[in-house]
Parts: C-alpha cells; structure tokens; sequence
C-alpha cells in the first residue's frame, strides 16, 4: 500500500519504539514523568522559550494557545483557509468566545498590509484585535512557507500594537529544513507556537505549545480542563525526543519525493495544473471531465491512498514511510489511468 493521505500515517520505526519502551516515567499530572520534563525542555530551548507543554494533539495546542491569548469581544485574525479556522470544528468560537476575522492570503499566508487593514480601530462598536494567528507550512495553501523576513515584519507589528501572535506549526519544521531557517531565529517572535510531533517527524502522538512560563502554567490547567491531562505519558514523550534528536534534518528526503511526483503529474493528459510543491504537501487539480471520487477510487484499487480537497483538487502528502523506490511504481499507476 502507498499511503499518501497525509504524513500522519506514519508508523514509529524501530530505534523510535526501543526508546519509547525503554522510556523512564511518572505522573505527569503531577508534573514528575522525566521523559515528559526532557521534551518539553528540549523543545522550549530550541525554540528561544523558557517552557513547554505536552499535549494529545495539535488541535489542542492550538486551542489552548488561542484560549490563552483572545477571549470574549477579541478578535483573532487568521488566514481564512487556516487549520484553526476549517478544521477546528469551531474551536475558537467554543472555547475562546472570540470573533474570527479571516482574510484571503496567498497560498494560506497572510501579508502584513493585510493584516494592518484587518486591525480594528479602539471603538465601543468593535472587538478589540488581541490574536493575529500565522500557519507555517500552509496546509490547503500546498505545504507553502513564510520566509524570516514575511514573519519579523508581522512580529515587529503585532508587539508594537500590543497584539498576541500565535503560530500554528504544525509543519513547521518542514518549513524550518526547507528555508534554512533556525528555531532559535523564529522561536522569539512569536508569543505561542503549535507543533506537532506525529506529522512529518513520525511519532505515534503528540503536540507541544511553547511559550514563556507565564503562559505555559496557564496553559497547563486549560489543558486539564480540556481532558488533556496525562499519566505515565513519557513511553510517548520519549517517541518525541527520538524525532527531535533524528527526524528533522530528513524531512527534506519527503520535500524532494513530492517535487519528482509534481514532475511526474504535470505530464499527465489529465492533470489541469499542478501547485509547486515547496515542501512535501502535494496539490493537484484534475480536468474537469475526470470525476475526483472515480479517480481516487482507481488509485485506491491499486493500493494508493490519497485523499480529496474540494472541487476539482487532490492532495498527495509524503513522509517517512513513502520510499523512493515506490516512485516508480507510483508513476505506472498513475500513467495507467484513463476515464
């Protein structure tokens, strides 16, 4: 089976399960799981931060991060194809009771004169504008990335005007290995940061919001209101140790293998246009006289998973567990189709 759904299917490799199970624990509730305590130390020092915290998943991170920042007669300004807007089942409005302004970037990215427009005046009749909220990489916007100087800019304006700036990065290291960007140069600008360990670095579970200590204890008993508090939950924490300390540098390996499958696309009579891939999200649009479902139907009869993303569109994503070997096998199938 090729599995090209997302990179969140990706099964731990063997070195990443011996450390998971060889992993020393406690009760992280009580702030005593040591692998747990490593992690999020590893993390928030990467980062610039002085704290982290462990969480189930990064929904979660992202929401209590929002949480944390916004509240009731705020406004967060997002990208209006953002994950914390289409895929967090309103998340922000539940949780925060906060208004969500979105604006139409460029692939997912949101540009400082967009943001300066979306700024609200200090009047009785409007929310405050307290949360400005960023992804990197873009997921429906084709694995895009922000550069250091698209993000100083916004952070320079966000700290100026006294508003809180989140980063949802659920990809982030994918955009970090892509721009040669360091965690320590784009850690500091923002307030919060979301990522995610079970996407392109290959842990079962898992997500940290990093933060100042402040906000991470906050954060803390938001997460326990959430149902987000934890036990012996270092067997797991260790798994992100593992992809920390050996899965990041080879996410390039996943950002190249999307860049051959777009060459491969591209050539296909039935392919309208294909989005260059910058990392390893992969986003194609069929000719309209091909029928999504039926395609995604062939390529699932010959062991290829992807998956549908509005209209016309299908999303291949890469990862640890799609080889270069299966290239080839790949490019037959997909040269075979015909309506």
């Amino acid at each position: 089976m090729i599995d090209l759904r997302s990179d969140t299917v990706t099964k731990p490799t063997k070195e990443m399960l011996e450390a998971m199970m060889s992993a020393e624990v406690g009760d992280d509730v009580f702030e005593s799981d040591p692998t747990v305590n490593k992690l999020q130390e590893m993390a928030a020092s990467m980062f610039g931060h002085e704290a982290s915290l462990f969480c189930p998943s990064g929904t979660m991170t992202n929401q209590i991060g929002i949480f944390i920042q916004s509240g009731p007669l705020t406004d967060v300004i997002t990208e209006v194809n953002s994950h914390v807007y289409q895929y967090e089942v309103g998340g922000i409005a539940f949780h925060s009771r906060a208004n969500v302004k979105t604006l139409e970037g460029n692939r997912g990215k949101l540009s400082l004169a967009q943001i300066k427009t979306a700024v609200n005046p200090t009047d009785v009749h409007r929310t405050e504008t307290r949360l400005i909220s960023l992804e990197n990489t873009t997921n429906r916007g084709g694995g895009a990335c922000y550069s250091l100087s698209e993000i100083k800019e916004i952070s320079s304006f966000a700290r100026s005007n006294k508003i809180n700036l989140h980063l949802d990065g659920a990809r982030l290291f994918n955009a970090l290995v892509e721009t040669r960007i360091k965690p320590i140069e784009i850690g500091p600008l923002f307030d919060t940061i979301s990522i995610c360990l079970s996407k392109g670095l290959g842990c079962p579970v898992g997500s940290l919001l990093i933060s100042s200590k402040e906000n991470i204890q906050r954060a803390r008993k938001v997460r326990k209101v959430f149902g987000g508090g934890m036990r012996q939950v270092g067997y797991l924490a260790s798994a992100g140790v593992y992809a920390l300390q050996n899965n990041v540098e080879r996410l390039i390996e996943d950002h190249e293998n999307a860049r051959i499958l777009a060459g491969i696309l591209e050539e296909l009579d039935y392919v309208e246009t294909v989005i260059p891939p910058e990392t390893n999200i992969l986003i194609f649009h069929l000719k309209d006289k091909y029928e999504p479902q039926l395609f995604l139907e062939y390529l699932k009869f010959n062991n290829v998973l992807a998956v549908p993303f509005g209209g016309q569109s299908i999303r291949f994503v890469t990862h640890l567990d799609f080889k270069a070997d299966q290239i080839e096998d790949l490019e037959k199938i997909l040269k075979s189709f015909s309506r």
